[in-house]
């Protein structure tokens, strides 16, 4: 791992944060003091319920009727947690509206609807009137409701209304193909729809109205559509969204159990079918709350993070709405009308936090942007990254061009959890390529195909103690096995989540990106993420995909596609110039056997690459199973890739 310091925090920051908050909470109540991080990482591990009952209390968790204790089984698959509890996620985030009405909850800025603010008294006012419209809709406790709606207020308040009333929020973006938003929301027989019939998305407008009438003739179970009308007149039968929020309503709650499902959402469905995963009430009240000591938020920051309505980082910002932080939502074209807008909007409402996607960070570094010159980052004091391994030529590019001055603090988890199993922590320092720790509470490990723990190696990323987020269930899988299948079935009694990690004795930890894309070339194993670093560090190669081909007694085949930056020729030169930047880079082991030009590398509706169905297709799978096309950002490019497998196969 590199060594290499890029910033420190000072005494002051390292002070001021929750963390340093948190840990001083622990030594007044509870007599704790740890000689470093590592060893509180070890007592949150070991001293679960101590440590998941200190997070309840330090973050005022409200409950009608708090449980005796937190974990009740200490068991994986199985786990049980906070039997006897009642409570309502949404008043987490409610009680911030106590004297605050005025205060500024939400910022939207979108192409469709524009700029506007949102109070916490409007907000509550807004939830509690949709909730009773609900209600009135005959949803209850345990309903479904479903929306494809943009990352806009429209989506949170109709969430939170729906969880205020026991009933289960199930949400897809509005760019998802129908045939996909059908394969989720089927399986779940939901009551309400909610949806948008339009939306503008780099100065176009996309109308909607077609495809929506296909999705809601494809789910007998509604009863009620509910439409944003944006693109035309409301359909007859739909109710409008405007007449669900206008009422002079009273917030209350439904007190459900601690495992209550709050929200049901989904794998990739890139393959097969996609999992609906089921998260309950209480665990993600503690993930978020747990998970905002590491992001160090407060009711004062205005926080942001780049992200769709289908990807689990739209649950996951109002981790900050739950501390009674500002959260500003950004619903558009991420490169309109160039790929500065973003930046623009965070000097502009004056944000404190701002997380993206990795590939936002790599997009704008190959653009040129240097928003250290172009714009006010004055206010900006922490920048996340998610979704992908973030490069370490992207951590120099932050700190050299975005702003010299602010914590990075790039985070691993994913949407089975609904968190993070590696993330930040705002008392260290950030060393290019890493992330500073694992998260309280998550026992992560590296481990061998045997179920060895290693440090300092590269292995699987494994969690060995149940967490209160992780899921439920899978929504129609009564026999638990398909959820035992997808996590538990390599390693008796711990989760493995499917990412190569590399985990210091200081406990920094490196992502190399999906394990079953792991390219393994005469026994020396790699992630696909270090030799991405590599070749797209070049300015010549604009995008790439790795995959490692393996065959039963032969030789692996290791194909490399690139996409070339525009203007450059895709020649022997540059061919050349990727096997030296990979020979230097990382090994001479694994110079690729082919290099093949593309147009587009293929990728999911969240920006990630598609190795293991292109991985899939070029072993032999069949082009109609492999993927999902309506799961992808841009279907059309898997047709190269079937082209080359037929090219390729045995004749």
């Amino acid at each position: 791992m590199s060594a290499d310091v890029l910033w420190e925090p000072s005494a002051d920051r390292r002070e001021a944060s929750t963390m340093a908050a948190f840990e001083g909470w622990l030594e007044e109540n509870r007599g704790l003091t740890f000689d470093d991080y590592n060893a509180m990482w070890r007592w949150s591990v070991d001293d679960l319920e101590g440590f998941w009952s200190a997070i309840w209390e330090f973050f005022d968790v409200r409950a009608s009727l708090r449980p005796e204790k937190l974990l009740v089984r200490r068991q994986m698959p199985g786990a049980e947690w906070g039997t006897g509890a009642r409570l309502n996620y949404v008043d987490q985030v409610m009680k911030h509206a106590e004297g605050r009405e005025d205060a500024t909850a939400l910022i939207v800025q979108s192409e469709t609807v524009g700029r506007r603010e949102i109070t916490w008294g409007e907000l509550r006012r807004q939830v509690a009137s949709v909730a009773a419209h609900l209600a009135e809709m005959g949803v209850g406790k345990g309903d479904r409701v479903v929306a494809i709606l943009p990352n806009t207020d429209t989506a949170l308040i109709a969430f939170l209304a729906t969880a205020s009333i026991g009933a289960i929020w199930s949400l897809c973006a509005p760019d998802m193909g129908h045939v996909a938003i059908l394969d989720r929301f089927k399986q779940i027989e939901p009551k309400v729809l909610i949806a948008q019939d339009g939306y503008i998305h780099a100065g176009k407008m996309i109308d909607r109205r077609a495809v929506l009438s296909d999705i809601a003739a494809g789910l007998p179970s509604v009863t009620h559509c509910v439409t944003v009308a944006v693109a035309g007149d409301l359909p007859e039968t739909h109710l409008s969204w405007d007449s669900l929020t206008g009422d002079d309503a009273t917030y209350r709650s439904e007190q459900v159990e601690f495992e209550h499902p709050l929200w049901i959402v989904y794998s990739s469905g890139t393959t097969g079918n996609p999992k609906p995963i089921v998260h309950g009430h209480g665990g993600i009240i503690l993930e978020a709350a747990k998970q905002s000591l590491h992001h160090d938020l407060t009711n004062r920051d205005r926080f942001c993070w780049l992200t769709s309505s289908g990807w689990i980082m739209w649950n996951a910002q109002w981790m900050a709405l739950g501390q009674g932080a500002t959260v500003a939502l950004f619903d558009g074209a991420p490169n309109h009308p160039d790929m500065g807008v973003v930046w623009r909007f965070i000097a502009d409402e004056r944000l404190t936090y701002f997380g993206a996607g990795a590939a936002f960070f790599s997009g704008c570094m190959k653009a040129g942007v240097t928003p250290r010159t172009e714009v006010d980052l004055s206010a900006l004091r922490s920048l996340g990254s998610t979704g992908s391994p973030l490069s370490s030529d992207a951590y120099d590019w932050i700190y050299r061009d975005v702003k010299p001055d602010q914590w990075l603090a790039p985070i691993s988890g994913g949407t089975d959890l609904a968190g993070a199993f590696v993330l930040g922590h705002p008392g260290m320092a950030v060393r290019a390529g890493e992330m500073q720790c694992r998260a309280l509470g998550n026992a992560v490990r590296a481990y061998d195909p045997q179920g060895n723990e290693l440090v300092g190696e590269v292995g699987e990323l494994v969690c060995t103690e149940p967490l209160p987020s992780m899921p439920l269930f899978f929504w129609g899988d009564d026999d638990g096995s398909r959820l035992f299948d997808s996590y538990y079935a390599d390693y008796p009694g711990v989760w493995r989540h499917g990412d190569w990690i590399s985990i210091d004795a200081d406990g920094h930890s490196v992502i190399y990106g999906r394990s079953d894309a792991t390219i393994n070339r005469k026994g020396l194993r790699l992630g696909s993420a270090e030799i991405y670093q590599a070749v797209e560090g070049l300015d010549s190669v604009l995008d790439s995909l790795v995959v490692d081909l393996e065959f039963l007694g032969r030789d692996s085949f290791m194909p490399l596609f690139v996409v070339p930056a525009p203007g450059v020729a895709f020649d022997d030169a540059l061919k050349d110039q990727i096997n030296a930047a990979i020979r230097s880079g990382v090994s001479a082991r694994f110079i690729p056997n082919e290099i093949i030009e593309i147009q587009e590398v293929p990728r999911t509706l969240s920006g990630k690459k598609l190795e293991v169905p292109v991985k899939k297709l070029l072993l032999g799978g069949d082009p109609e199973t492999v993927v999902n096309r309506d799961s992808m950002a841009n279907p059309y490019s898997f047709d190269f890739f079937i082209a080359y497998a037929a090219a390729r196969a045995p004749t």
